[in-house]
């Protein structure tokens, strides 16, 4: 019979699943970026995570975390043991919603929703993508320069309308907050945050890089102000993001599309990132809604 066991110690959780995880750095990229900013440069805001492993004899067979404020992380949990870990977790943790591979997180919503009587939306339809040659874009006027201290201001606006644009948030002062301490966590921590700047010199578009763990880095967000799209930005600042990552000793590098949206679909595909997998994100609805 499988043991599901949620844990409260991170280093000790790392130590279970460590080598699960880092066996596809590509797969679990989030949890494996998430878990080695916090013990390598914890934050005093950094919420509790909801970590969770299943194992079967001494065999780990799947593992979940969650970080707040985001959905549980799926891609450790193959779809055998969604129902387990549903089991497990109904009645005695809140969940907003998960995300992960598809197959995994429309069972576990299947199963969530039987167990706690929530509904579930889909937010988001996603596409895991890795990078294979970098190309870089031609013919993008501008360069490209690493954010410096005097540059939180723009990327905490930006970042508050990336997440208000991607997760369907509304703007408030949690929002600012949060983008307030992601940005000083990440710095801290090493991210490489990289913007592209025009033939002004004026910051037109910014891309986030992970600091490389298990030779992997994890690019996101990426955004460019609405009234700047369409004249190269983005992809010159993912290239840029890329290359960084890469210097700085990523052999992995690796990112998520928004399935919704082609346009960044093809532009990624054409600075040399290729499709992994399609994931997906459900938010819950309250029981009776």
């Amino acid at each position: 019979m499988a043991e599901v066991t949620k844990h409260d110690d991170l280093a000790e959780f790392w130590t279970l699943t460590g080598d699960f995880f880092t066996a596809d750095p590509v797969l679990h990229s989030i949890p494996i970026a998430a878990v080695d900013r916090r013990l390598r440069h914890p934050d005093p805001d950094d919420q509790p995570l909801l970590l969770v492993t299943v194992c079967e004899g001494d065999l780990l067979v799947a593992a979940a975390l969650r970080t707040p404020p985001w959905p549980l992380t799926l891609t450790g949990v193959p779809v055998e043991w969604v129902e387990t870990l549903a089991d497990a977790l109904a009645g005695d943790v809140e969940l907003p919603g998960v995300n992960g591979p598809r197959d995994a997180v429309e069972a576990f919503v299947v199963a969530w929703a039987a167990r706690t009587g929530c509904g579930a939306r889909e937010v988001m339809a996603l596409r895991l993508y890795q990078l294979g040659e970098l190309e870089l874009p031609a013919d993008v006027p501008g360069q490209a320069r690493m954010a410096t201290e005097d540059d939180i201001e723009l990327l905490t606006g930006w970042y508050s309308d990336f997440r208000v644009e991607s997760t369907e948030q509304v703007r408030d002062r949690g929002v600012e907050e949060q983008s307030v301490r992601f940005l000083r966590a990440t710095t801290a921590a090493g991210f490489g945050h990289v913007l592209w700047c025009d033939g002004d010199g004026r910051p037109v578009s910014w891309a986030s890089a992970s600091t490389p763990a298990s030779a992997m880095s994890r690019i996101g967000p990426v955004f460019t102000p609405p009234e700047l799209r369409g004249r190269g930005y983005g992809a010159a600042v993912t290239a840029a993001c890329a290359a960084w990552a890469g210097e700085n000793g990523a052999e992995h590098v690796v990112l998520y599309t928004d399935l919704s949206n082609p346009t960044s679909n093809s532009i990624y595909q054409r600075i040399g990132f290729r499709s992994v997998v399609d994931s997906a994100e459900f938010a819950f609805t309250p029981a009776g809604g």
